[in-house]
């Protein structure tokens, strides 16, 4: 079962950029994802792994905290591995994953680091082959610490060439394939950024349409646009208070035994009440992450 961290905003954070991890700390993103590779240039790419050690050495974590390292078949990937691994953070987001060949090789090293076992990996899916192999790559990696299906939009459509309109019709296909692999598996899946942090009712769109399409939230690329996350990918406040009326109606005695049951002029089943006492579950955890961020 996928686990109930909130995950309504994941912000990239470029390494190389010194003012950004420094504000990085005081933003309320429910996680922060250091980026170690497409926003860091080849020459950058040493100093921004140290300069991210000391950082993830000295600043306190408030939500989860990600890096994204380069590939294993670079020059500067066996040292990201390396630095994330002692640094304490939650998780390693593989780059333009194609296969499970290339989750299981992270994993085997990770193992062989003596990783601890709550320390997962994440998957970008922004290639083509990526997409084709998605439910593949899910159900071999969830045995092998895989916990996040990540979507790479901008990749995407440079390397297939579509050019999506502003409601992403040409990509929906792929994405809902996406989804689909990462649900079957229990794992997490974000939805792709949204290049043009300015353009707040674009946003606001994109974040609307990815929650309908089953996305647990959506990663960033500008601070302005944590808040509109964090609000598109919240539960609903009705559906809060719909998902209590039913778990309290399970918890009646007369209903214990009671596969089905009437409530509000509908008929609710168990699995209903499975996924009320999920989203119930959800808004709990986002309201303790709001308490320790404002700590």
């Amino acid at each position: 079962m996928t686990d109930l961290r909130p995950r309504r905003s994941l912000l990239f954070v470029p390494a190389a950029n010194a003012r950004a991890l420094e504000k990085s700390a005081t933003l309320p993103a429910d996680g922060l994802i250091f980026d170690l590779e497409d926003s860091v240039g080849p020459k950058e790419k040493p100093a921004a792994r140290e300069a991210l050690r000391a950082h993830l050495a000295a600043a306190p974590a408030t939500g989860e905290r990600i890096v994204r390292i380069n590939g294993l078949n670079t020059s500067w990937g066996t040292e990201d591995l390396l630095m994330a691994r002692g640094a304490g953070v939650d998780a390693i987001l593989l780059p333009k994953v194609e296969s499970p060949a290339a989750v299981l090789a992270v994993a085997t090293a990770l193992a062989d680091m003596d990783a601890p076992d709550d320390l997962k990996l994440w998957a970008m899916i922004e290639t083509p082959r990526g997409i084709l192999e998605a439910a593949w790559i899910a159900e071999e990696g969830a045995e092998s610490r895989l916990a996040a299906l990540v979507v790479g939009p901008n990749d995407i459509k440079l390397a297939t060439g579509v050019a999506p309109g502003p409601e992403r019709a040409e990509l929906l296909p792929w994405l809902m394939q996406i989804v689909l692999a990462a649900k079957s598996f229990g794992l997490a899946v974000l939805d792709g950024v949204y290049a043009d942090f300015r353009d707040a009712e674009g946003f606001a769109g994109e974040c609307a349409a990815g929650r309908r399409m089953g996305f647990d939230g959506k990663t960033l690329i500008h601070p302005a646009q944590i808040a509109p996350a964090n609000a598109a990918f919240a539960p609903d406040p009705e559906a809060i208070a719909a998902a209590e009326r039913i778990v309290a109606a399970f918890a009646a005695p007369e209903n214990a035994a009671k596969g089905v049951i009437s409530l509000d002029g509908r008929m609710v089943e168990r699995l209903h009440l499975e996924e009320a006492q999920r989203l119930l579950a959800l808004n709990d955890r986002i309201a303790e992450t709001q308490q320790v961020q404002k700590r």
